[in-house]
């Protein structure tokens, strides 16, 4: 059964609202003004608030800004009640952050359709997507009901590459988005001097590319190559910027889904900036690790070359293999004569990495 935090002061109006809504098979909780409406909310933790603006102890707009400024409230669907028809009161409303609003008196079936609209996009943003195809065509389908599809392709058929073939080049147009089915790639950006500055290692259910297509200058930002054979999917531009940019809630949830490898490199280089060597080579490892790209089991994972782990982590290749070297010594790692990296004691590496 679905929460609903009803906050009114008009006794009237909240013990008819709430008469509506258990009707409605959802649970109710009344508060009379905004100041213990906020104190219900942290107890309550409703599925959707319903607001009137003009109360006395707390209006409406405060309480909006004291629960969004809480990690457990701030995502709650907020609908505001108001007898106003202003459009400057309306749009200062949303502006804070309320989702919809309903004008009193209103109609019974209003009310229930606002509070459905809002519950389904709430279930939509809080659901896991697998992180594969199937995954992905179920986020197209659910993604629908806001999103205008017919003008998107939806079916992404699957191509096989082979360890070693260039996906993208830096500086060539950013056509496509590229999700990775199987396999892993790398990215790498060239230096001055010819060196390769690896950006980032990805596996099964990373998204590549997205850095690039949000670049003003609609070209690849870094180079793309597969390090060991791989099946992927392109997602044109056009629905990339339709998925993006077409409907707020498909967006926070598309963005969610490839926001990973962005983050990712955000972290990345603060840590060249600021991390010794063996603090960044553990949490590359970890990385990895998490990645499945490499493994704690033998045969597990893929070889990754050391001039592409000293990429990944900053520094020369000599240095990376002495740091491989050391964690070997150490009994955190091990590895096998086709260059895979198996780890043996995660522990002792995020204790390293966050050192």
């Amino acid at each position: 059964m679905k929460r609903i935090l009803l906050i009114e002061d008009n006794k009237d109006v909240r013990e008819n609202t709430a008469d509506i809504l258990e009707l409605a098979n959802y649970e109710v909780a009344t508060a009379e003004n905004g100041k213990i409406g906020v104190e219900l909310a942290e107890k309550f933790r409703p599925d959707v608030i319903i607001c009137d603006i003009m109360m006395p102890e707390l209006d409406g707009y405060g309480v909006l800004e004291i629960l969004g400024k809480s990690s457990t409230t701030a995502s709650i669907p907020f609908i505001f009640l108001t007898a106003k028809t202003d459009r400057a009161e309306v749009r200062l409303g949303m502006n804070l952050g309320a989702d919809d609003y309903l004008t009193k008196p209103f109609e019974e079936k209003e009310l229930l359709e606002a509070i459905s609209s809002r519950l389904r996009k709430s279930d939509f943003l809080k659901k896991e997507i697998a992180k594969n195809m199937e995954g992905l065509s179920k986020f197209l389908d659910e993604a629908s009901q806001y999103v205008d599809m017919k003008s998107l392709s939806k079916d992404y058929p699957l191509k096989k590459y082979n360890k070693k073939d260039i996906i993208f080049w830096e500086g060539d147009n950013a056509n496509s988005l590229y999700f990775i089915e199987q396999g892993s790639v790398k990215t790498y950006k060239s230096t001055e001097s010819g060196k390769e500055f690896v950006t980032g290692i990805f596996g099964p259910g990373d998204f590549v590319g997205q850095l690039s297509l949000l670049n003003s200058n609609k070209v690849y930002v870094e180079n793309a190559t597969v390090l060991e054979d791989a099946e992927m999917c392109a997602i044109p531009r056009k629905d990339f910027t339709k998925l993006i940019y077409g409907n707020s809630v498909v967006s926070q949830k598309f963005i969610g889904m490839i926001s990973n490898n962005l983050m990712h490199l955000q972290e990345q280089l603060v840590d060249m900036a600021f991390a010794s060597v063996r603090q960044r080579a553990a949490k590359a490892l970890l990385e990895l690790y998490d990645k499945q790209v490499i493994q704690d089991k033998p045969n597990g994972g893929i070889g990754i070359p050391r001039e592409d782990f000293a990429g990944m982590i900053g520094t020369a290749t000599e240095t990376a293999i002495r740091t491989l070297t050391d964690f070997k010594n150490e009994g955190l790692i091990a590895t096998d004569h086709g260059r895979r990296i198996i780890i043996l004691n995660e522990k002792g590496l995020r204790e390293v990495a966050d050192f």
